[in-house]
């Protein structure tokens, strides 16, 4: 049986990315990041990528004319490589029906809230800010909406009224390592079935 094959795509630091790498081989699953996708030429991901081995494909945006552009030759990478799952870690770019069409179903988010609350940009300063007592980590399959898709996995994290912005932060990552790279290892083993909007899990065989 081949092994399972995903690329990562992130746009930061790459804490979740390495995760998801240390993850997979502490664990010794038949599963391989093949390709990091990266808009940020500069980003510390690019060099986790390097350290482990793993194939980088970084570009500018700006250099081409289209979003559509340059996800056009994504998918091109995506399809020598085989990929079977996208996985979205910290990529801070809306993706087009360009990827979305060709990967719906295999293609998954992390956010850092409880969706459909805090959608978009700073979900965990918004939700400081707005005075919820219980936050979270939502997983979801990617549509063409922002953080619209159907949900795979969530798990709630409260905030004390004694928590700082950057507590809360470090509370939330917490929970993201722990189970985004969960999620891929119950795709990668065929538990994850999507019904419409709904998304059921199978007992693990």
């Amino acid at each position: 049986m081949s092994s399972f094959r995903i690329a990562v795509f992130a746009s930061g630091s790459g804490s979740n990315f390495q995760a998801i790498f240390d993850h997979i081989n502490q664990q010794k699953l038949d599963i391989h990041i093949e390709l990091l996708v990266c808009d940020r030429p500069g980003a510390k991901v690019i060099e986790r990528a390097e350290k482990a081995g793993i194939p980088v494909f970084a570009f500018c945006p700006k250099d081409y004319p289209s979003r559509e552009g340059y996800e056009q030759e994504i998918v091109n990478k995506l399809q020598e490589k085989q990929i079977n799952l996208i996985v979205l870690a910290g990529y801070m770019r809306l993706v087009t029906d360009t990827l979305v069409k060709s990967y719906y179903g295999k293609m998954i988010n992390i956010h850092p809230s409880l969706l459909p609350s805090f959608t978009g940009l700073d979900a965990i300063g918004q939700a400081f800010e707005y005075g919820v007592k219980v936050t979270g980590v939502t997983v979801h399959f990617v549509d063409n909406g922002m953080d619209t898709g159907p949900i795979i996995k969530q798990e709630p994290v409260n905030i004390h009224e004694t928590d700082t912005i950057e507590e809360l932060e470090q509370n939330i990552h917490k929970v993201e390592h722990r189970i985004y790279p969960e999620v891929i290892d119950w795709i990668a083993g065929g538990r994850v079935k999507l019904e419409g909007r709904k998304v059921r899990l199978t007992p693990k065989k």
